[in-house]
């Protein structure tokens, strides 16, 4: 081995991908080794490539097991031009935005904005204006009020059409629908997460456009336009659901309220190429998913969030510091006798404007020798 090298770590734990699911040394291995062995893909942060393409491999090849089909190092997300730290206060943990914007924010936001192959950029204020341009304008919004007309409309059902004769935007519409699964499979497939939930969206957003097109509630004007209507609100519950069904990879909780709230059920991958699946839809009042946040009403906690961190950061930093010994306490008596023969006081800690006087040097190593009996300290 090369000594610059340390693998033990590496070792133990790369081999708990196998020992894991029931990799035995005698070849004894468990059904799950069997069935989930090797891996069709692993998905890790890029600092680990090197460890995960080279160590991984090699180890796996001197046990004669197979090596896992595909490994993909995925970016970072950064804070603002740089990595989260510690020390600069400016780490945004999972718990809190999830407190603060819900659990399938997050995960829309983290899979939304890490790039292919670029790091992401991650702020308390990107996250909040995702929220609101995406999920409450794009997604929440055409939800809700397709809701509201089914029910204002219709009783809350509407039922597929009876008649062949579609009209304009109709036919398109349903071919972009029916056309977004396979984007987003072939998406997938790459590994452009963030591409193929930019095709769902670009469902919804598509669904949005057809309820400005067809303007329902000028329809619903006019007595001799009542089939009319049901086929546009049928039209657009049926992309809803095939929204969801797709958005169920990504956000699941939403994806299961909406399907619920429209008594469907979540649709495979095949059948979200399909339009018509369902005779009727009965719809039902929610909440809404996404109610728009306003950031200046965060500020306050978030503030608190980063006090908090600034102020556990310190505390671990004093910690971890040196202490200082404490001398036994002086006799008066011999202190008295000290200074009586003449010896000094202790000199008192200067004030911090007098430190800020101090000047700083810079030397030149010129000459540099290993220690005797030691693998890391130099004599300089």
């Amino acid at each position: 081995f090369d000594n610059r090298h340390v693998v033990y770590v590496w070792l133990d734990a790369l081999t708990n991908y196998i020992t894991g699911i029931g990799y035995d040394a005698d070849g004894n291995h468990g059904e799950n080794y069997k069935k989930y062995w090797p891996a069709d893909l692993h998905l890790i942060g890029k600092d680990i490539l090197r460890f995960h393409t080279i160590y991984w491999p090699i180890f796996l090849m001197a046990m004669g097991e197979p090596l896992p089909k595909q490994v993909f190092g995925h970016p970072w997300l950064l804070q603002g031009d740089g990595k989260m730290s510690k020390s600069k206060g400016n780490v945004i943990y999972a718990d809190d935005l999830v407190r603060l914007f819900g659990v399938d924010a997050v995960r829309y936001f983290v899979l939304h904005e890490m790039p292919f192959d670029n790091d992401g950029q991650i702020t308390w204020e990107l996250v909040a204006e995702r929220f609101n341009t995406e999920l409450a304008n794009v997604l929440g919004n055409l939800v809700n009020r397709t809701i509201a007309m089914i029910n204002k409309y219709f009783g809350g059902t509407v039922v597929k059409s009876r008649t062949e004769n579609e009209e304009e935007p109709d036919a398109e519409f349903k071919a972009t629908v029916t056309g977004v699964a396979a984007k987003v499979q072939a998406k997938a497939d790459e590994l452009r997460i963030a591409d193929a939930i930019s095709e769902v969206f670009a469902l919804l957003r598509r669904a949005n456009k057809y309820i400005d097109e067809t303007m329902p509630w000028a329809l619903a004007k006019d007595e001799s336009k009542q089939a009319r209507l049901n086929d546009v609100l049928y039209n657009l519950a049926e992309a809803i659901q095939i929204g969801a069904s797709l958005l169920d990879s990504f956000m699941p909780e939403t994806s299961e309220k909406i399907l619920a709230a429209y008594g469907g059920e979540d649709r495979t991958i095949e059948d979200c190429g399909k339009f018509g699946l369902r005779d009727s839809v009965t719809v039902t009042t929610i909440p809404p998913l996404f109610a728009r946040i306003d950031f200046k009403a965060l500020a306050p906690e978030i503030e608190k969030i980063r006090a908090a961190q600034a102020a556990a950061y310190a505390a671990e930093s004093a910690a971890a510091a040196p202490q200082k010994t404490e001398k036994p306490a002086e006799n008066p008596a011999e202190k008295a006798e000290a200074n009586a023969d003449g010896a000094e006081e202790k000199t008192p800690e200067i004030s911090f404007d007098d430190f800020v006087k101090v000047q700083l040097r810079v030397g030149e190593i010129i000459a540099c020798e290993p220690v005797p009996k030691s693998n890391k300290l130099l004599k300089e």
